[in-house]
Protein backbone atom coordinates (compact mmCIF):
# COMPACT_ATOMS: atom_id res chain seq x y z
CA UNK A 1 0.00 0.00 0.00
CA UNK A 2 3.05 2.49 0.95
CA UNK A 3 4.45 1.61 -2.99
CA UNK A 4 0.82 2.45 -4.56
CA UNK A 5 0.75 5.49 -2.52
CA UNK A 6 4.18 6.46 -3.37
CA UNK A 7 3.37 6.36 -7.14
CA UNK A 8 -0.09 8.41 -6.57
CA UNK A 9 1.80 10.81 -5.13
CA UNK A 10 4.60 11.13 -8.13
CA UNK A 11 2.02 10.64 -10.61
CA UNK A 12 0.35 13.72 -8.97
CA UNK A 13 3.26 15.76 -8.70
CA UNK A 14 3.94 14.95 -12.42
CA UNK A 15 0.07 15.65 -13.85
CA UNK A 16 0.54 19.23 -11.30
CA UNK A 17 4.21 19.93 -12.94
CA UNK A 18 3.11 19.07 -16.28
CA UNK A 19 -0.24 21.54 -16.04
CA UNK A 20 1.80 24.23 -14.50
CA UNK A 21 4.24 24.45 -17.34
CA UNK A 22 1.77 24.50 -19.95
CA UNK A 23 0.00 26.92 -18.16
CA UNK A 24 2.90 29.00 -18.04
CA UNK A 25 3.11 29.65 -21.09
CA UNK A 26 7.02 29.05 -21.39
CA UNK A 27 6.69 26.74 -23.99
CA UNK A 28 7.06 29.02 -27.54
CA UNK A 29 4.58 27.02 -29.98
CA UNK A 30 5.73 29.63 -32.92
CA UNK A 31 6.78 27.61 -36.14
CA UNK A 32 9.76 29.99 -36.34
CA UNK A 33 11.02 28.26 -33.23
CA UNK A 34 12.64 24.81 -33.58
CA UNK A 35 11.14 22.00 -31.45
CA UNK A 36 12.85 20.77 -28.62
CA UNK A 37 15.34 17.51 -29.26
CA UNK A 38 13.24 15.51 -27.00
CA UNK A 39 10.19 16.83 -28.32
CA UNK A 40 11.37 16.10 -32.12
CA UNK A 41 12.77 12.91 -30.84
CA UNK A 42 9.60 11.86 -28.78
CA UNK A 43 7.21 12.87 -31.85
CA UNK A 44 9.54 10.82 -34.76
CA UNK A 45 9.64 7.77 -32.63
CA UNK A 46 5.80 7.53 -32.13
CA UNK A 47 4.91 8.08 -35.45
CA UNK A 48 7.37 5.48 -36.91
CA UNK A 49 6.51 2.95 -34.33
CA UNK A 50 3.01 3.70 -35.38
CA UNK A 51 3.24 3.41 -39.06
CA UNK A 52 5.28 -0.18 -38.33
CA UNK A 53 3.08 -1.70 -36.18
CA UNK A 54 -0.05 -0.96 -38.76
CA UNK A 55 1.09 -0.77 -42.22
CA UNK A 56 1.80 -4.52 -42.14
CA UNK A 57 -1.85 -5.65 -42.25
CA UNK A 58 -2.03 -3.91 -45.72
CA UNK A 59 -2.35 -5.55 -49.28
CA UNK A 60 0.39 -4.83 -51.73
CA UNK A 61 -0.67 -4.87 -55.08
CA UNK A 62 1.29 -4.73 -58.24
CA UNK A 63 3.27 -1.39 -58.06
CA UNK A 64 5.97 -1.86 -61.07
CA UNK A 65 3.53 -1.21 -63.57
CA UNK A 66 4.41 2.15 -65.95
CA UNK A 67 0.67 2.87 -66.42
CA UNK A 68 0.56 3.09 -62.92
CA UNK A 69 3.58 4.97 -62.00
CA UNK A 70 2.61 7.83 -65.24
CA UNK A 71 -1.03 8.14 -63.52
CA UNK A 72 1.05 8.28 -60.03
CA UNK A 73 3.37 10.80 -61.59
CA UNK A 74 0.74 13.26 -62.40
CA UNK A 75 -1.38 12.47 -58.89
CA UNK A 76 2.12 13.60 -57.26
CA UNK A 77 2.24 16.98 -59.42
CA UNK A 78 -1.01 17.90 -58.26
CA UNK A 79 -1.06 17.53 -54.66
CA UNK A 80 2.40 16.34 -53.48
CA UNK A 81 5.15 18.76 -54.97
CA UNK A 82 3.44 21.57 -53.29
CA UNK A 83 4.96 20.66 -49.79
CA UNK A 84 6.97 17.86 -50.40
CA UNK A 85 9.12 18.97 -53.97
CA UNK A 86 10.54 17.10 -56.54
CA UNK A 87 14.22 16.41 -58.31
CA UNK A 88 15.12 19.61 -58.97
CA UNK A 89 11.83 21.20 -57.68
CA UNK A 90 11.71 22.98 -54.65
CA UNK A 91 8.31 22.96 -52.21
CA UNK A 92 6.34 25.95 -52.37
CA UNK A 93 7.14 28.69 -49.97
CA UNK A 94 4.21 28.01 -47.53
CA UNK A 95 5.89 24.91 -46.96
CA UNK A 96 9.02 26.00 -46.21
CA UNK A 97 7.62 27.56 -43.58
CA UNK A 98 5.88 24.46 -41.78
CA UNK A 99 7.14 22.57 -38.85
CA UNK A 100 8.01 20.16 -39.35
CA UNK A 101 9.27 20.37 -42.32
CA UNK A 102 7.92 18.13 -45.20
CA UNK A 103 9.99 14.93 -45.92
CA UNK A 104 12.20 14.88 -48.70
CA UNK A 105 10.32 11.81 -49.91
CA UNK A 106 13.37 10.69 -51.71
CA UNK A 107 14.96 9.75 -48.99
CA UNK A 108 11.73 8.13 -47.42
CA UNK A 109 11.38 6.01 -50.47
CA UNK A 110 14.49 4.47 -49.50
CA UNK A 111 13.94 3.83 -46.20
CA UNK A 112 10.22 2.56 -46.00
CA UNK A 113 7.99 -0.25 -47.68
CA UNK A 114 5.48 0.63 -50.49
CA UNK A 115 2.80 -0.48 -47.05
CA UNK A 116 4.03 2.14 -45.09
CA UNK A 117 4.31 4.77 -47.63
CA UNK A 118 0.48 4.03 -48.38
CA UNK A 119 -0.13 3.02 -44.84
CA UNK A 120 0.52 7.33 -44.37
CA UNK A 121 -0.93 8.52 -47.78
CA UNK A 122 -4.30 7.04 -46.82
CA UNK A 123 -4.08 7.76 -42.93
CA UNK A 124 -2.48 11.20 -42.95
CA UNK A 125 -0.05 12.42 -39.46
CA UNK A 126 -1.48 13.77 -36.66
CA UNK A 127 0.35 17.26 -35.15
CA UNK A 128 1.94 17.84 -39.22
CA UNK A 129 0.55 19.31 -42.22
CA UNK A 130 -0.28 15.70 -43.96
CA UNK A 131 -3.49 15.04 -44.46
CA UNK A 132 -5.17 11.63 -44.40
CA UNK A 133 -5.89 11.61 -48.36
CA UNK A 134 -8.39 8.36 -48.05
CA UNK A 135 -10.97 11.07 -48.37
CA UNK A 136 -9.56 13.06 -51.33
CA UNK A 137 -8.20 9.98 -53.26
CA UNK A 138 -9.93 6.08 -54.52
CA UNK A 139 -7.30 3.72 -53.27
CA UNK A 140 -6.12 3.32 -56.81
CA UNK A 141 -4.99 6.49 -57.15
CA UNK A 142 -3.27 6.27 -53.39
CA UNK A 143 -1.37 3.47 -54.81
CA UNK A 144 -0.63 5.32 -57.89
CA UNK A 145 1.30 7.96 -55.63
CA UNK A 146 2.82 5.15 -54.11
CA UNK A 147 4.14 3.78 -56.89
CA UNK A 148 5.71 6.49 -58.09
CA UNK A 149 7.24 7.97 -54.68
CA UNK A 150 8.88 4.39 -55.01
CA UNK A 151 10.47 5.41 -57.88
CA UNK A 152 11.77 9.14 -56.64
CA UNK A 153 15.42 7.44 -55.50
CA UNK A 154 16.29 6.68 -59.31
CA UNK A 155 15.36 10.27 -60.83
CA UNK A 156 17.41 12.75 -62.12
CA UNK A 157 15.32 16.39 -62.16
CA UNK A 158 15.75 15.89 -66.33
CA UNK A 159 14.29 12.57 -65.78
CA UNK A 160 10.98 14.18 -63.47
CA UNK A 161 10.51 17.25 -65.81
CA UNK A 162 10.50 14.11 -68.92
CA UNK A 163 7.96 12.09 -66.99
CA UNK A 164 4.51 12.11 -68.86
CA UNK A 165 1.59 12.00 -66.93
CA UNK A 166 -1.17 9.76 -67.69
CA UNK A 167 -4.73 10.74 -67.19
CA UNK A 168 -6.38 9.06 -64.62
CA UNK A 169 -9.47 6.53 -64.63
CA UNK A 170 -12.73 8.36 -63.57
CA UNK A 171 -13.19 7.27 -59.88
CA UNK A 172 -16.43 4.72 -59.49
CA UNK A 173 -17.52 5.05 -56.04
CA UNK A 174 -18.51 1.65 -54.57
CA UNK A 175 -21.83 1.29 -53.19
CA UNK A 176 -21.52 0.81 -49.59
CA UNK A 177 -24.00 0.67 -46.38
CA UNK A 178 -23.74 4.35 -44.31
CA UNK A 179 -21.21 3.60 -41.84
CA UNK A 180 -21.67 6.39 -38.61
CA UNK A 181 -18.71 6.03 -36.99
CA UNK A 182 -16.37 6.56 -40.34
CA UNK A 183 -19.00 9.96 -40.65
CA UNK A 184 -17.80 10.76 -37.08
CA UNK A 185 -14.39 10.58 -39.27
CA UNK A 186 -15.30 11.77 -41.92
CA UNK A 187 -16.97 15.33 -39.96
CA UNK A 188 -13.26 15.72 -38.73
CA UNK A 189 -11.51 15.72 -42.52
CA UNK A 190 -14.05 18.01 -43.81
CA UNK A 191 -13.19 20.36 -40.99
CA UNK A 192 -16.87 20.47 -40.27
CA UNK A 193 -15.72 21.00 -36.50
CA UNK A 194 -14.24 24.54 -37.16
CA UNK A 195 -17.85 26.00 -37.68
CA UNK A 196 -19.76 23.68 -35.71
CA UNK A 197 -20.08 22.19 -32.74
CA UNK A 198 -19.98 18.49 -32.97
CA UNK A 199 -21.02 16.07 -30.23
CA UNK A 200 -17.82 13.66 -29.19
CA UNK A 201 -15.79 15.25 -32.59
CA UNK A 202 -12.84 17.27 -30.93
CA UNK A 203 -11.60 20.40 -32.42
CA UNK A 204 -11.55 24.57 -32.47
CA UNK A 205 -15.03 24.37 -30.80
CA UNK A 206 -15.72 27.48 -33.07
CA UNK A 207 -18.78 27.77 -32.98
CA UNK A 208 -19.89 30.37 -36.24
CA UNK A 209 -22.42 28.05 -37.30
CA UNK A 210 -25.68 25.95 -35.41
CA UNK A 211 -24.35 23.39 -32.82
CA UNK A 212 -24.71 19.78 -34.24
CA UNK A 213 -26.42 18.39 -31.10
CA UNK A 214 -29.59 17.02 -31.12
CA UNK A 215 -29.64 18.01 -35.04
CA UNK A 216 -31.76 14.41 -35.72
CA UNK A 217 -34.43 15.86 -33.13
CA UNK A 218 -35.10 19.06 -35.67
CA UNK A 219 -37.74 18.59 -37.82
CA UNK A 220 -35.95 20.35 -40.96
CA UNK A 221 -32.30 20.55 -42.51
CA UNK A 222 -31.06 23.99 -43.00
CA UNK A 223 -34.63 25.69 -42.48
CA UNK A 224 -35.98 24.13 -46.17
CA UNK A 225 -35.53 20.53 -46.29
CA UNK A 226 -37.44 17.82 -44.13
CA UNK A 227 -34.77 16.15 -42.00
CA UNK A 228 -33.84 13.23 -43.66
CA UNK A 229 -31.22 10.93 -44.66
CA UNK A 230 -31.19 11.65 -48.04
CA UNK A 231 -32.21 15.05 -47.88
CA UNK A 232 -28.65 15.58 -45.26
CA UNK A 233 -26.66 14.03 -47.52
CA UNK A 234 -28.19 16.30 -50.24
CA UNK A 235 -27.24 19.52 -48.25
CA UNK A 236 -23.39 18.22 -47.69
CA UNK A 237 -22.46 17.76 -51.18
CA UNK A 238 -24.56 20.73 -52.18
CA UNK A 239 -25.40 23.74 -50.06
CA UNK A 240 -25.67 26.04 -52.29
CA UNK A 241 -27.94 24.81 -54.86
CA UNK A 242 -30.27 23.83 -51.86
CA UNK A 243 -30.06 27.12 -50.39
CA UNK A 244 -28.77 29.69 -52.17
CA UNK A 245 -26.47 32.18 -50.22
CA UNK A 246 -26.34 30.10 -47.66
CA UNK A 247 -22.45 30.49 -45.30
CA UNK A 248 -22.53 26.46 -46.06
CA UNK A 249 -19.73 25.94 -48.32
CA UNK A 250 -19.64 23.21 -51.27
CA UNK A 251 -17.45 21.28 -49.67
CA UNK A 252 -16.57 18.83 -53.09
CA UNK A 253 -17.40 15.84 -50.88
CA UNK A 254 -18.14 12.41 -52.14
CA UNK A 255 -21.53 10.55 -52.15
CA UNK A 256 -19.98 7.90 -50.00
CA UNK A 257 -18.55 9.95 -47.09
CA UNK A 258 -21.65 12.51 -47.23
CA UNK A 259 -24.49 9.24 -46.19
CA UNK A 260 -21.75 8.40 -43.87
CA UNK A 261 -21.99 11.86 -42.22
CA UNK A 262 -25.16 12.00 -42.16
CA UNK A 263 -25.81 8.12 -40.73
CA UNK A 264 -23.55 9.66 -37.70
CA UNK A 265 -25.72 13.28 -37.43
CA UNK A 266 -28.81 10.67 -37.16
CA UNK A 267 -27.27 8.97 -34.00
CA UNK A 268 -27.35 12.91 -32.14
CA UNK A 269 -30.21 12.98 -30.67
Amino acid sequence: MRALRCLGTVVLVGALAGAAFVYSGIYDVSATNQHLWPTYWTLRAAMERSIAMRAPRVQLPALDVPERIRRGVGLYREHCAQCHGAPGVAPEPFALGMLPVPENLALLARERGATELYWTVRNGLKMTGMPAWQYRLTEDEMWDVVAFVKQLPRLSPADYQALKAAPGAHPVEQAAAPDAERGKQALQQYACVTCHEIPRVVGSNAPVGPSLARIAKRAFIAGVLPNNADNMARWLIEPQKVKPGSAMPDLHMRVRDAKDIAAYLATLN
